[in-house]
């Protein structure tokens, strides 16, 4: 992987990180991921006017994008109904990389070096392992197959972006398109969630997560859909997730969580899997 796209792919984890423990702290889940949803739509309409319109090609590309959008959107939200972020979110996150590999190879025909792929596999596992082995994810397997449905729309959505942002004639200007509709059809989500009066409860109740947390989002995607078009999508989706290895010091230095032997270990593999990509 290039060095300029490695270095600002891992820029993006640490601001992902940083909008990822804003949605943590955050004690309704609805407003703080309907904030990160609503808050790209500012930066997105001003990318639209400003660049070029997506080529004819990548309309595809952007409608599948929205629709599994939905997917991922509902399921994280289920996730959330029954788990919190905590045991939700590394399972979800772990699992899409692996799940873009597995596609990637078995049916878009893309060859990894088998050091690349254990590296990836490294990563994976290594912010797997924090979900899996929470005491009430061992209890509750439905939160771990909630949690797994969310990572694989995860993963769809890397794929169908990457891909869309390498036929269209700008990534920015894809992802914008695909983040403005993707706002305006996530209320029938909400609807179908029984959550009413969404978009008021977040301007009465998240409006920094709306501002500073949906445009850091959005930045970070932005970065993430450009290296797609620069490198493997699986390598970019696999060190995208590394912002669980910065989530982890941004709740032991602002959160006051505990770092436990699982911790310690997860770190460990996402370091050896980070440094795999590099150099390999």
């Amino acid at each position: 992987m290039d060095n300029n796209v490695f270095l600002l792919v891992l820029t993006a984890t640490v601001l992902h990180a940083i909008w990822n423990g804003m949605v943590k702290k955050h004690p309704d889940k609805v407003v703080a991921v309907s904030g990160i949803v609503f808050g790209h739509v500012p930066c997105s309409i001003v990318a639209i006017i400003l660049l070029p319109t997506p080529s004819v090609e990548s309309i595809p590309y952007i409608a599948a994008s929205i629709l599994i959008h939905q997917g991922y959107q509902w399921f994280l939200l289920s996730s959330y109904q029954i788990g919190d972020l905590t045991k939700v979110y590394p399972i979800a996150r772990g699992s899409g990389p692996l799940v873009a590999t597995i596609i990637s190879i078995l049916f878009l025909g893309l060859f990894l070096d088998n050091l690349i792929i254990l590296s990836i596999l490294c990563i994976c596992l290594g912010i797997l392992i924090l979900g899996l082995f929470e005491k009430a994810n061992k209890n509750n397997s439905k939160i771990i197959q909630y949690s797994l449905f969310t990572g694989f729309f995860i993963g769809l959505y890397s794929l169908v972006d990457g891909y869309g942002a390498r036929v269209s004639l700008s990534a920015i200007s894809y992802i914008s398109w695909s983040f403005l509709l993707n706002a305006f059809l996530f209320p029938a989500v909400l609807t179908f969630k029984n959550q009413k009066n969404v978009l008021k409860r977040v301007m009465n109740k998240g409006k920094q997560i709306f501002w500073i947390g949906g445009t850091i989002s959005y930045i970070i995607y932005v970065i993430v859909v450009w290296a797609f078009t620069k490198a493997p999508i699986p390598m970019v989706g696999a060190l995208r997730e590394t912002s669980i290895f910065f989530s982890i010091f941004i709740g032991f230095f602002f959160l006051k969580e505990k770092i436990t032997p699982i911790k310690i270990l997860s770190i460990f593999l996402i370091l050896v899997g980070v440094i795999g990509l590099k150099l390999f």
